[in-house]
């Protein structure tokens, strides 16, 4: 019986020995991981990662739909041209003035903006210059006239405008 005694107390020290060595090694190296705290991070982390993709798929969205009316807008710039051309001409009357009209106002409410006006300095990031002309009239380069106008989506030139510019002499 002394000899089942000392079996029975030897493997205790080694399991007490064992149970001293995991001990330490998590009081030198990491700490003990609690895996709520563990999982608490992961979903933090996964709703963050969350929130970015929908951010982004939202402004690529946004991005599609600007994209996709301003090539419908450009397909209509021929149009918006023969209207202004039928009204300067005096063509536009009766019902056909009503729909030319309306075209009008729907491609504003979509945020068209016509621009180009003779006698505004000329810049190249909005103007085409197709004549150049000099006179002692201007001071800076001129857009003394426009020969077609300028068309412009929020802040994007979808047309520039085509213009004759005047240099001083």
């Amino acid at each position: 019986m002394s000899n089942e005694n000392t079996v029975d107390s030897s493997s205790i020290a080694t399991e007490e020995s064992a149970l001293h060595e995991d001990s330490q090694e998590f009081s030198e190296g990491a700490s003990p991981v609690d895996p709520v705290v563990s999982l608490t991070n992961d979903l933090q982390r996964l709703q963050a990662e969350y929130q970015n993709y929908r951010k982004r798929v939202d402004r690529d969205r946004a991005l599609a739909s600007e994209l996709a009316v301003a090539a419908f807008l450009m397909e209509l710039l021929p149009i918006l041209d023969d209207l202004d051309r039928a009204r300067e001409h005096g063509e536009l009357e009766g019902g056909f003035k009503s729909v030319a009209e309306q075209i009008e106002r729907t491609v504003e409410k979509l945020g068209l903006v016509k621009f180009g006006e003779a006698g505004t300095p000329f810049d190249p990031q909005i103007h085409e210059a197709l004549m150049h002309l000099t006179s002692a009239d201007v001071t800076e380069a001129t857009a003394t006239q426009i020969l077609q106008p300028g068309y412009k989506l929020k802040e994007r030139v979808l047309r520039p405008a085509r213009v004759a510019v005047t240099d001083p002499e």
